[in-house]
């Protein structure tokens, strides 16, 4: 009798594939202030569930209200940045404020949606143009996206880059790596399995099963490319 492919065991939710609490323990966040105002850089931490620092940012003269964001290259603790207003790196400013030609982070891609695009370490995006429509924003991945120009986001650079540059060594620290967020390592491939194990498994020779599951396939069996734009060969 055949087990549970290792997708199925993934969406139980078992122990053995969650990610511990601990490592989202920082929520990312803008203020909603209905006037600008001054933060200060508390302390940098370290988040095991991103991949650039965290800064603590504590807002001045509201008590001990704070929220957490990505640091930019070069910030330091104790440093004063704007929530509202400002264009120095490290402030939080509406994107129809910010000039154009600004590299910018940790983009709302609607009003006080706290910033979703653009969060990962060494990366930024780049305002190319304004206008009655929205804001043009160039993404890392060279998309061009229009945005509403009330839309917040932090000037500068993510800290953080070249956090790949460095090799791994050790199978073990890779382990400890993609334990932290919960990432599936080592992926074995899909044709060097069993039968019982998965869809694509056995087969010998290469004699490779297809990669396409069928249209109606079943939970169990909707592996591989799902319903293709087009199949065979292109003429």
């Amino acid at each position: 009798m055949g087990k549970r492919i290792i997708q199925q065991a993934r969406g139980h939710g078992s122990l053995s594939y969650r990610a511990k609490k601990s490592a989202f323990k920082y929520e990312i966040n803008y203020p909603r202030l209905k006037a600008p105002a001054e933060g200060i850089v508390k302390e940098l931490l370290h988040s095991p569930a991103h991949s650039s620092p965290i800064a603590r940012i504590i807002v001045s003269g509201i008590g001990s209200r704070f929220f957490y964001n990505p640091a930019c290259e070069g910030m330091i603790e104790g440093q004063r940045i704007g929530i509202g207003n400002g264009s120095k790196p490290g402030d939080i400013v509406p994107l129809s404020e910010i000039p154009v030609g600004t590299r910018i982070y940790n983009v709302e891609l609607h009003p006080n949606d706290c910033g979703k695009a653009v969060r990962t370490g060494g990366s930024s995006a780049i305002i190319i143009r304004k206008g009655t429509g929205g804001v043009s924003v160039m993404m890392p991945s060279k998309k061009e996206i229009i945005l509403d120009g009330k839309c917040r986001a932090t000037i500068g650079v993510i800290a953080g880059a070249g956090r790949l540059e460095k090799p791994i060594i050790k199978a073990g620290k890779m382990h400890h790596m993609k334990k932290a967020r919960n990432k599936l390592w080592p992926r074995t491939s899909a044709v060097k399995m069993n039968a019982v194990d998965h869809p694509f498994g056995s087969g010998r020779g290469k004699r490779i099963k297809s990669k396409i599951a069928k249209r109606n396939a079943p939970p169990g069996a909707r592996v591989g490319l799902i319903r293709p734009s087009k199949t065979g060969r292109g003429k």
